[in-house]
């Protein structure tokens, strides 16, 4: 277009159907006045200020993204509303309106509101929505009730538990001072207060209105300033608890039952390779395993030949990100050193003499997206060390005989009953992949640490072998079994466990273990505890172990004779002396014939 023609443009008048010009120039949207021709006649200072333009400019080249809308609103005379727009990474909601004049090409009014701001607002208040919301789920799906107090003791709010607990409604306490409604007698202590009144976590007892028992702890929540703002209570029902506890110090059944029942729910909700975790050691252990499968670093497991080091691998992978994925499991030591390279790594076609004709994948490869399980990692030959070093460093590995690289995305677990630090001081491995291995280690302790992971793991194999040999009984153990095997020290660790249990369960004739069942070693650790035991001179003085004795040998007579009678001739003494020994030391005749009690 000429240069004159342009001034034209620029100083031609806007329509007389447009708004006072002066409201546009106060308008906080842009606000832009397209020419029939496509050029910009008019802009206010929002659209100014916004894209730096000036009238003339042709209207495509700065908004091509709404190069259609303004042919089809000019051509059709039809307005285009609330078109999304992004210009310069900015959101903006764009409204076109044809201007019309009769006789003459139809002007477009472009008006551009600036929608950036208002979408991060919007965006926040979503976020803040559905935290509010999880936040909600998570304190009234909680089993211990939860009380939320301000600084004056005002009660704001209680969760659904809280409401079982105390049998009231959220309605009716809410807005009320807990100093009332310990006046009210609905309560008898409160946590609440004691947190006002000391500033610090307090833990109590609490009776309800209900006669239940609770053991509650307040905690104070304090804002930037060090002022107390809020005060969090947990409360815990303990009623159950306190009750139950005084039913098993008077009944040994019922503890056992209630054992029973606690282990018979989860062996229903447990595979046959679950681990159980009594012990702290063995608990702390899961949480740190939990904690790394979130991550894809490297991690080093160690621990004693089958003390379930490829559990632990398990569980890492099962919680991770690539759970979906495969998961690669190679025992370094079971693959000839020659063939070790090729198999990690794989090959090329003719690479070496027996080659498949179409070269070979590695594992490294197989496992690609997923997780790569080196068992017995000191076991691998030094020429492999530096190509799964390279592998740590890059990601990349290269066949053998091949010249491409391969950029893979694998994370690497590894595992080993061996010193490693001692092999590297032998030259036996690497140090430099011993340290890129040795990112995140995991101590698996062996099982003699954690003795009470023992019964439990008995009851469940035990149970999971008869079921699978279709044993309809559930199997007991005697109390004679029950000390040797809690005696055992277990060299070969949950695996030796696992075999003592397949064995007890194949040998033995009805839901009873005895101990022709176990294994001369397992049997005979029994007799070696008891030995000790009685020697523990340290422990004891000698009227003590005199006791000691005499119950060891009443618990054995009882386990082998029914009646107090046939004991006492057995021992050369009286009936009655025997039923008073037997009542002094707690000692019951009521187990199956051959069995003392369980």
């Amino acid at each position: 277009m000429p240069q004159n023609e342009t001034s034209r443009l620029v100083l031609s008048p806007i329509p007389e159907e447009w708004t006072c010009p002066a409201i546009l120039e106060i308008i906080r949207d842009a606000v832009i006045a397209v020419h029939p021709s496509g050029m910009i006649g008019y802009l206010n200072p929002a659209a100014t200020a916004s894209f730096g333009l000036s009238p003339g400019t042709q209207f495509e080249s700065v908004f091509p993204e709404l190069k259609q809308q303004l042919i089809r609103t000019m051509k059709d005379r039809r307005n285009c509303l609330n078109l999304n727009v992004t210009i310069d990474q900015r959101q903006f909601q764009a409204n076109l309106y044809s201007v019309r004049e009769q006789g003459k090409p139809a002007w477009v009014l472009c008006i551009l509101e600036n929608r950036t701001e208002m979408n991060r607002t919007i965006q926040k208040m979503l976020s803040f929505q559905e935290l509010s919301r999880e936040l909600d789920t998570i304190i009234d799906s909680s089993y211990d009730g939860l009380w939320i107090c301000d600084a004056k003791a005002t009660v704001l709010r209680i969760n659904s538990a809280s409401e079982r607990l105390n049998n009231i409604r959220a309605a009716e306490v809410v807005g009320r001072n807990m100093t009332d409604l310990v006046t009210e007698g609905l309560i008898n202590r409160s946590a609440t207060l004691e947190v006002i009144k000391t500033g610090s976590t307090a833990t109590m007892l609490q009776n309800t209105g209900t006669g239940r028992k609770l053991m509650i702890t307040g905690s104070p929540i304090f804002d930037e300033t060090g002022k107390l703002v809020r005060v969090v209570v947990n409360e815990r029902d303990i009623t159950e608890i306190d009750s139950l506890h005084e039913e098993l110090q008077h009944q040994e059944a019922i503890k056992n039952q209630y054992r029973n029942h606690m282990l018979e729910m989860q062996l229903a909700e447990m595979e046959s390779r679950r681990i159980i975790a009594r012990s702290p050691c063995m608990a702390k252990l899961l949480q740190q395993a939990i904690k790394v499968s979130k991550v894809d670093s490297t991690a080093l497991i160690l621990g004693e030949s089958g003390a379930g080091k490829e559990l632990i691998a398990d569980l890492i992978h099962k919680h991770s990100n690539r759970a979906s994925q495969p998961m690669i499991k190679i025992n370094c030591g079971a693959i000839p050193e020659s063939l070790v390279e090729s198999e990690l790594f794989g090959y090329e076609k003719g690479a070496f003499t027996g080659a498949q004709k179409q070269g070979k994948p590695g594992y490294f490869e197989l496992a690609q997206d997923g997780l790569l399980f080196l068992d017995e990692i000191a076991e691998l030959p030094l020429s492999s060390q530096v190509k799964l070093l390279r592998f740590l460093e890059d990601g990349v590995v290269c066949r053998v005989g091949g010249i491409k690289n391969r950029k893979l995305n694998v994370r690497i677990l590894a595992a080993t009953n061996r010193d490693l630090k001692e092999m590297v001081k032998t030259g036996g491995f690497r140090k430099d992949l011993y340290y890129r291995l040795h990112v995140i280690p995991l101590h698996v302790p062996p099982l003699r640490d954690r003795t009470e992971c023992v019964l439990p793991l008995l009851h469940h194999y035990l149970n999971f072998f008869a079921a699978k040999i279709g044993k309809t009984e559930s199997i007991h153990l005697s109390k004679p079994v029950t000390e040797a095997l809690l005696s055992y020290p277990y060299p070969g660790n949950v695996r030796e466990l696992i075999n003592i249990c397949e064995r007890a369960v194949v040998m033995s004739e009805g839901e009873w273990i005895s101990l022709d069942d176990l294994s001369r070693d397992v049997a005979d650790s029994r007799k070696s505890k008891e030995i000790s035991d009685l020697m523990d001179l340290s422990q004891c003085s000698l009227r003590q172990l005199m006791e000691k004795f005499e119950r060891s040998l009443l618990v054995k007579a009882s386990a082998q004779y029914a009646t107090q009678e046939k004991i006492a001739r057995a021992l050369g003494v009286d009936q009655a002396t025997i039923a008073r020994k037997l009542k002094k030391h707690a000692i019951l005749l009521n187990a199956p014939q051959g069995h003392s009690t369980p």
